[in-house]
């Protein structure tokens, strides 16, 4: 179905691979077409894991010959970036679920933004994140000098952005910007396990969970506030706040039905 990408959907969790291992899983702009297709029918699923194939999570953007050759390399990106690119980073934060990202090897310059873009970023130890564009007269893109200063603060966003240097996971784990580190033989299953774990949750209000922490990173707290207070009466109507309210009073575990 995809040329660029792997699905796999495995119980409530929708896998979506980067599938050009021998390129390091560099993605061209119909890569991120089809993860933003893949991710817009979830067809149920209530978790999504980003993963890469082989030893790369992503080595950034492959928009190929055709804007370096370009008459205007400038306007070629631009449209790449503009019709492509940032529609799929938005499309992950618009997302009714959960997301989690694993990374092993690189995530480069749009692959480190689509990794970051997650919920939660498992990093294997081999992992580390890079925003190189500084090193050939650019800039960075996907969201980055969004994404950075509110996950790991102005000076360490200056840092990852204007010095061009490799960020190693343990670092990036100290910094702020992931969830966990794991040794590479075990992040896909540790990567999975948190996942479903996700999708065995309150899918309805983990979805407000999630688009309301990026709502309030541009807003006042009054406006986070008003939004907290239409997002509880909306979960009150779910029935996984009738099974969570009845498991309490019944001393059980909540089984949570995404419902």
């Amino acid at each position: 179905m995809y040329d660029h990408i792997l699905t796999d959907r495995r119980g409530d969790v929708l896998v979506v691979t980067l599938n050009r291992p021998d390129r390091l899983n560099a993605a061209p702009p119909a890569m991120f077409d089809e993860v933003r297709a893949a991710i817009g029918v979830l067809d149920g699923a209530r978790a999504v894991l980003l993963a890469g194939a082989g030893r790369a999570f992503c080595s950034g953007a492959d928009i190929g010959g055709g804007a370096l050759d370009a008459d205007d390399p400038g306007a070629a990106t631009h449209a790449a970036l503009t019709g492509h690119y940032h529609p799929t980073i938005q499309a992950i934060a618009d997302l009714a679920v959960p997301v989690v990202s694993a990374v092993r090897g690189p995530a480069a310059g749009i692959g480190c933004s689509l990794a970051l873009a997650a919920d939660f970023c498992v990093a294997g130890d081999t992992a580390y994140f890079l925003q190189a564009f500084v090193n050939i007269g650019l800039v960075p893109d996907g969201g980055a000098t969004w994404l950075l200063p509110r996950l790991a603060g102005r000076a360490r966003a200056a840092a990852l952005t204007m010095l061009g240097e490799r960020l190693p996971a343990a670092q990036a784990l100290d910094w702020g910007l992931i969830h966990r580190v794991v040794a590479d033989d075990v992040l896909d299953e540790q990567a999975f396990a948190l996942a479903e774990r996700l999708a065995a949750g309150p899918t309805a209000a983990l979805g407000m969970i999630r688009r309301a922490l990026n709502a309030s990173l541009d807003g006042t707290l009054a406006e986070a506030m008003a939004l907290e207070a239409d997002n509880q009466r909306r979960a009150h109507g779910t029935a996984d706040a009738h099974e969570g309210a009845t498991a309490f009073l019944q001393k059980r575990r909540p089984q949570f039905t995404g419902r």
